[in-house]
């Protein structure tokens, strides 16, 4: 395969848990798949691809961080490839958690919906107005005096998203 088919390759394999995480919230299958690591990894073997050729530009530039090697390497189709492989299976990451904390946290998917699509988009921004709203919830809630996962301070125990995981 071609670096360019690589590249088109790596969120066209995302995309599909991307539509199930803001159109199909709450369907079982969408809750297992987002508590899963599995949805990124033939996105991370698009990502090993592109970076085993170029890995000698890649090491350079990650074990020693400059923008003249960073321009090096993305100047590389392989190189330019691996990064957008690796943005992409990053930001499915981030959906995925957005995703499972909103649920646990009630927030409604009219709300988390926009949100994801806007990580899709410019992760940077989705994950702040996430984070924002995720703290505000959380004070309101008492949950930010809580260790996650355990109970709230008036002795009760948090909602959890539904999952494979999630105790009944």
């Amino acid at each position: 395969m071609t670096n360019s088919t690589l590249f088109d390759l790596a969120f066209a394999l995302a995309a599909p848990f991307w539509a199930l995480l803001i159109f199909a919230p709450g369907w079982r299958w969408t809750d297992r798949i987002a508590a899963s690591p599995l949805p990124m990894v033939p996105v991370l073997a698009v990502y090993l691809a592109l970076a085993v050729p170029v890995f000698p530009q890649l090491w350079a530039a990650v074990s020693s961080p400059g923008l003249a090697g960073f321009q090096e390497l993305v100047a590389l189709g392989g190189g330019a490839g691996a990064i957008w492989a690796q943005v992409i299976a990053w930001d499915l990451f981030l959906g995925q958690w957005m995703y499972r904390e909103a649920r646990a946290l009630g927030v409604h998917p009219l709300v988390t919906g926009p949100l994801l699509a806007l990580t899709v988009l410019l992760s940077p921004i989705g994950v702040l107005l996430f984070l924002g709203i995720r703290a505000v919830l959380r004070l309101r809630t008492g949950r930010c005096l809580q260790a996650p996962g355990g109970p709230a301070p008036d002795g009760t125990r948090p909602n959890r998203a539904p999952g494979p995981t999630a105790a009944r």
